[in-house]
């Protein structure tokens, strides 16, 4: 009911304050991913993944800030064909709101590997992908240093996402709040899961802060982001993976 009633104020408001409403709830998403990014290091120091960052350059602050910027721009995108038509919302149930976060989960999680390939590839990496490659020892805030292309990429496979698949605002909602969690959790530097996280059926094809942390020092595996699927499917995913997380995970393991 209550996201039911923020919709229908933001589809019924001026487009110019709704848009407003969109550039505050995104900083506040950056803050928030900060604060609660310093809190997991905090509680997992003994667990890293990669080694501590070296101080924050104004470059980062910087293409943090450009990130915002363009996604609030998509957000006004987004919002302007809701409201001509292009995206169509469903009444939410219980089931319809699950199967909408499922759809979202693969579907963008498949998506945003091919992208990730593709950003990888020779003739690309160095105009885009490059810029979030140059912070091998990933903060909080990395999560949203990136090159403007590549956040226009991201934000432009979720638009075509809502536009190809009518869904309920809840699914949608669902879907977003996890895609910052996991998006946060693999550039905190430290591994929060347990050991045996990775010895569960379901749990050891999830993402961990470990999986993310090896990309960003060996570009050559792990493209996925929710997921080890598309790696396992594809043959990318680094053969030390399972290694490198039960070090990490294992109590009073402490990166050198």
């Amino acid at each position: 009911m209550f996201i039911q009633q923020i919709s229908d104020a933001l589809f019924n408001m001026p487009f110019l304050q709704a848009c407003l409403w969109g550039l505050l709830w995104n900083v506040m998403i950056v803050l928030g991913c900060v604060v609660a990014g310093e809190g997991i290091i905090r509680l997992n120091q003994n667990h890293r993944v990669a080694d501590v960052p070296p101080p924050l350059t104004r470059t980062e602050v910087g293409l943090a800030c450009s990130t915002v910027l363009l996604n609030t721009l998509i957000t006004a995108l987004g919002l302007w064909m809701w409201r001509n038509g292009w995206i169509e919302t469903l009444p939410a149930t219980f089931f319809r709101v699950l199967l909408d976060f499922v759809v979202f989960f693969l579907g963008m999680d498949l998506g945003m590997y091919v992208l990730h390939r593709l950003a990888h590839h020779p003739k690309i990496y160095p105009w885009a992908h490059l810029t979030h490659h140059k912070y091998e020892n990933p903060r909080p805030l990395t999560l949203f240093v990136l090159n403007p292309l590549e956040v226009l990429g991201f934000g432009f496979l979720w638009l075509f996402a809502v536009w190809v698949y009518p869904a309920t605002i809840e699914g949608m909602v669902v879907y977003l709040t996890f895609n910052v969690i996991f998006g946060l959790l693999g550039h905190v530097g430290v591994e929060p899961f347990p050991v045996a996280w990775i010895k569960r059926p379901v749990l050891k094809e999830i993402s961990t802060s470990t999986f993310h942390a090896e990309h960003h020092q060996d570009a050559h595996h792990n493209f996925g982001f929710y997921t080890l699927l598309w790696d396992r499917l594809f043959k990318t995913l680094s053969p030390a993976y399972e290694q490198d997380f039960q070090r990490a995970a294992s109590r009073g393991h402490e990166k050198p």
